[in-house]
């Protein structure tokens, strides 16, 4: 249910009434907007007299919400949401106008690897540092990432660089070392975006959470999925849509789903990134979807570059090389300036 305030009522007031609404064990969510205030009711609202509730003279109306999605839901909080970097690594922020450009290899492979492309990809006006440490590998053989070292050596190219670090996270006994290292994003990659434990896990913590589509999800799951870590007290949550499985596996290895991305952006406050790496598999369609994404109104852009893609340990057929991402960085950010003003 949302509870339209009038713009005259006194604070007060509105917390009488945020205090009686609680009484009757609902989850009342507040948004401040420019120009009123919307109290957002989440649980079993039949406890509630709709026409009592309109009757009150701080209520400017109420309505249902027919969305299984809640805490996540435009309706709740018109506005767009800004996700602040916890630790302040680079002082970035996502959302709201404030564009993410993360860049960096699938997998950190050395010191002398993440440490090199980080410089590289900073000096290119990338603003985090992507890279995975925990991998997860379709087959056990392949390389499953440095682990604990990995994640060191992230750290090591932050305080390099100032940049924020993204990392995926995959088991819930690495979320102690991930706080210890102060890991900026946390990302939850397409395989785990339905690991309700893991999720709700998170949402009892307040690092942001960068959470991917899952491998043929909709858009109405990877709502739910932001649920449940929105639901258990975490609202730092960025959507990211990277490609899902069609039957086209012929010349793409996923099926970028660029249409996701307004309807996201109607349906949800949350910031939507876009990864065009994963999305189209190939090094020489990133440029184009990336491109694209802007012009859709993505809040961000994520892309792997690697400093010799053919010898990658993953994923080096998608991976742009650190000149190929300077190249596209600056028609990222000449596009940006074009089309801002249409979605800020």
């Amino acid at each position: 249910m949302i509870v339209i305030i009038r713009s005259d009522a006194s604070q007060e007031k509105i917390e009488h009434l945020k205090k009686w609404l609680t009484d009757k064990e609902l989850i009342v969510r507040e948004f401040q907007g420019q120009e009123q205030c919307v109290l957002g009711l989440i649980g079993n609202t039949n406890c509630v007299d709709k026409d009592m509730l309109k009757s009150l003279d701080i209520v400017e109306s109420v309505s249902d919400m027919t969305e299984t999605f809640k805490a996540s839901n435009r309706k709740m909080h018109p506005d767009d949401s800004v996700v602040k970097m916890p630790f302040s690594h680079g002082g970035s922020s996502i959302g709201g106008g404030n564009f993410a450009v993360m860049a960096g290899p699938c997998s950190v492979e050395s010191r002398e690897q993440i440490l090199f492309i980080a410089e590289e990809i900073k000096a290119a006006g990338a603003n985090f540092i992507r890279g995975g440490a925990f991998k997860p590998r379709t087959s056990p053989y392949d390389f499953q990432g440095m682990g604990a070292d990995g994640l060191g050596l992230l750290v090591e190219a932050r305080k390099a660089t100032g940049l924020p670090i993204v990392t995926e996270l995959m088991d819930l006994r690495d979320i102690d070392l991930f706080m210890e290292k102060e890991v900026d994003v946390i990302q939850i990659g397409a395989r785990n975006t339905q690991n309700y434990d893991l999720l709700k896990e998170l949402g009892r913590m307040k690092a942001p959470i960068l959470l991917k589509r899952g491998l043929a999800g909709t858009i109405k799951e990877l709502l739910m999925s932001a649920e449940y870590i929105m639901a258990s007290g975490n609202e730092n949550v960025i959507l990211c849509e990277r490609g899902i499985r069609t039957y086209e596996h012929d010349y793409t290895r996923n099926t970028l789903d660029l249409s996701a991305v307004p309807v996201l952006k109607k349906l949800t406050h949350l910031p939507v990134i876009v990864d065009p790496s994963h999305g189209t598999g190939r090094a020489d369609l990133v440029e184009s979807m990336a491109l694209a994404a802007i012009a859709a109104g993505a809040d961000g852009i994520m892309i792997e570059v690697h400093n010799d893609p053919k010898n990658a340990l993953s994923d080096g057929p998608q991976s742009l090389t650190p000149p190929q991402f300077s190249e596209l960085s600056e028609k990222i950010f000449a596009l940006r300036e074009v089309v801002k003003p249409w979605y800020v």
